[in-house]
């Protein structure tokens, strides 16, 4: 599985709904899922990002079509970028 960093911002529909119902974000996550990623941590930040997502999924196929998917409900701006283990990354420059 691939790592992928989700950014996210949430748009003024988003924010009234996560003030409704903060259990919402769980339930998102949930929904990730049934989309074939899957969530490994997340965090509300501070700054020019409203959550930070780390997300595993087999494919830029399907991180896409999560991405698109979340971003088309209209609550939630989302950049998406591919990340590599450093290890990794040290290796494939031997």
């Amino acid at each position: 599985m691939a790592t992928y960093v989700l950014l996210s911002n949430v748009t003024d529909e988003g924010a009234k709904t996560l003030k409704d119902k903060p259990g919402r974000i769980l339930e998102v996550n949930k929904e990730i899922e049934k989309l074939g990623a899957k969530v490994v941590s997340q965090y509300a930040t501070l700054g020019p990002y409203d959550f930070v997502s780390i997300v595993e999924a087999p494919s830029n196929t399907v991180i896409a079509r999560v991405s698109a998917e979340l971003s088309s409900r209209g609550s939630v701006k989302i950049m998406t970028l591919a990340a590599v283990p450093v290890e990794d990354f040290i290796a494939g420059l031997k």
